[in-house]
């Protein structure tokens, strides 16, 4: 009685052990993201556990239905071979595996013909003997999981379940690691698609700089000598050109911006001279729109440490977009609001409102709210991320808020004091 007694404690020590072992097997899993080490420690945990020789590994590859050998450790260096060794869904245990879904167990490989024999002829292996249990997420197949040559006695229904279970989280892991290469790759092609972007901006705005100062310099010689009719087309061409340079200057000042290479000159400036400044700029196309513009000076004497131009051209094109949006004789009003640690500076139109779900993407590179095809008002939609930009890098933020449809907007400045 005593024998049998301390037999199956041993048994249950020994499966203990196995079951404590797989927990950190697991939780060292979930950990890993990288797909090459996380498959060299699912073959080392198989080794371990089930006291084999080797392990290897072999995923699924939908495009040709077959298996390939992601890793294995059998003696020598051979994964390289095996990888361009294709194992075949018929005609291999392998196969057998991943088509049925099923552990698989081969005590005698040496009289089994289901035994894949090029894999071993090409690595000069010899397999005795063989556990398969398939690797799978919710029942669709992903590959399968081999320890081979078990060294001493004959498989068990232990071993295929100690097997099993390893299988089932490194089935998770290897998805997950799956995954996360996939994202990797994505930001990859993002950060290449970027850099070309920004190659584009910085070769097209450099090389139209040049043509476009000849179209200018004649374009204003051109006004200067023309007369009547030759006068008013000399006018658009100039008024083009303008609008261009606008578009190019953005385009420079965007790039500047990615590159974190907006190097501010601070100065203490009055908020009133700012406004001013600015108004001087933007009060003919208002203007010429019939609209008027309404700035209350009150607590214009407020100081603040910026960079004049900077927030000036931050400032424009927030007034410009007002003017833009708003119909002909609307009214835009700039006010001043003094907070505990900084000052707000409020642009309010009453033009044509933004939809609550854009109020956030506005500020985004080339957003526009109204398709581009079909849009009646101009521009690359880059004047409010070079707003945002610019005044980020004051440490100042930029917020928009409108009631909706045809009830105006309100573009708020926050600076710090």
């Amino acid at each position: 009685m005593t024998k049998p007694l301390q037999s199956r404690a041993g048994e249950m020590h020994r499966r203990n052990e196995i079951l404590q072992r797989l927990l950190e097997i697991s939780l060292s899993l979930n950990g890993s993201v990288s797909l090459k080490p996380l498959l060299n420690s699912i073959m080392e945990a198989a080794c371990e556990i089930v006291d084999s020789e080797a392990a290897s590994i072999l995923l699924y590859v939908s495009n040709t239905d077959e298996l390939r050998f992601a890793a294995s450790n059998t003696p020598g260096d051979n994964i390289e071979t095996l990888m361009r060794v294709p194992v075949p869904l018929e005609g291999s245990v392998a196969g057998q595996i991943a088509r049925e879904n099923r552990p698989i167990i081969i005590q005698d490989a040496s009289i089994d013909p289901r035994i894949y024999r090029p894999v071993d002829l090409s690595i000069g292996f010899v397999t005795r003997s063989l556990l398969g249990v398939p690797l799978h997420i919710k029942g669709n197949v992903i590959g399968v999981l081999e320890a081979l040559n078990k060294r001493t006695g004959r498989w068990t229904e232990d071993d295929v379940y100690y097997v099993s279970i390893l299988a089932s989280h490194a089935a998770v892991a290897i998805q997950n690691a799956r995954q996360a290469e996939a994202i990797r790759k994505a930001y990859t092609e993002l950060d290449k698609l970027d850099k070309i972007k920004n190659d584009f901006i910085a070769i097209a705005s450099h090389e139209l700089r040049t043509p476009l100062g000849v179209i200018l310099g004649y374009a204003s010689f051109l006004k200067e000598e023309a007369q009547g009719e030759a006068s008013g087309h000399a006018d658009a061409v100039l008024n083009s050109a303008l609008h261009l340079r606008t578009l190019i200057e953005d385009m420079t000042n965007l790039r500047y911006l990615h590159l974190g290479k907006v190097d501010l000159h601070q100065e203490n400036v009055q908020i009133s001279s700012l406004v001013r400044a600015v108004l001087l700029d933007v009060q003919s196309l208002a203007q010429a729109n019939n609209q008027q513009i309404h700035f209350d000076p009150t607590f214009g004497e407020t100081v603040v440490s910026i960079d004049k131009s900077k927030i000036a051209m931050a400032l424009t094109n927030i007034l410009n977009n007002a003017i833009k949006f708003t119909p002909v004789g609307g009214k835009i009003t700039i006010r001043i609001e003094p907070r505990p640690r900084e000052i707000w500076l409020r642009v309010t139109d009453t033009g044509v409102g933004i939809p609550e779900d854009q109020l956030e993407k506005i500020f985004d590179e080339f957003h526009q709210v109204a398709d581009h095809m079909t849009r009646r008002q101009n521009g690359m939609g880059l004047g409010l991320a070079i707003a945002r930009g610019m005044i980020t890098a004051h440490g100042g933020r930029v917020w928009a808020e409108s009631r909706g449809a045809n009830r105006g907007s309100t573009f708020t400045i926050a600076l710090p004091i």
